[in-house]
């Protein structure tokens, strides 16, 4: 099993979302975020299909996951009907120096005409310690998608790198 990489872009100034194309075929493709920083302190990731480019903004988007916390207890988050993928590396604490988030996300059925399928883990440094994320999502269209589209509940990316990955082999 191997990695083939698809489409990079390493963040160095600000700016609001970031999108990687280049999905066309029926493999699993995976996405990655490194060393992510927000310019707004406790922010959630959210990840969009693109179809043609252009991020899906309908309302398509369900997902569940389990938040695990060096600092309290466990905790369940799920939404269905939303515009995006929520919490796609959760709560950015980026008040304090040096902290950043990181994310591997694999993609299912994107380039099919079936609904398409992510599974996602996650870890950041929150204000009270390291928050990880485990969990899943299906957007509940059945057409093919070419990318993803990254951005913050608010504030902008200010940093990190971001690869979109085709697997090859068996």
């Amino acid at each position: 099993m191997g990695l083939v990489q698809v489409a990079t872009n390493t963040v160095t100034s600000a700016v609001a979302s970031v999108t990687l194309t280049g999905i066309d075929s029926d493999d699993v493709y995976m996405f990655t975020a490194n060393n992510v920083v927000c310019s707004e302190s406790v922010r959630d990731g959210r990840l969009r299909v693109t179809k043609s480019g252009t991020a899906d903004t309908t309302s398509n988007y369900d997902s569940a996951a389990k938040n695990l916390k060096s600092y309290g207890t466990f905790g369940d988050y799920s939404q269905t009907n939303s515009t995006y993928w929520n919490r796609v590396i959760a709560n950015f604490q980026v008040t304090t120096s040096g902290v950043s988030g990181n994310a591997i996300i694999y993609l299912y059925n994107f380039n099919a005409s079936e609904y398409s399928f992510v599974t996602l883990d996650d870890a950041t440094m929150y204000s009270s310690g390291l928050l990880g994320q485990q969990g899943g999502g299906v957007h509940t269209v059945a057409s093919a998608s070419d990318g993803v589209n990254w951005e913050f509940s608010s504030g902008n990316i200010t940093s990190g790198t971001f690869t979109l990955y085709r697997q090859v082999g068996s």
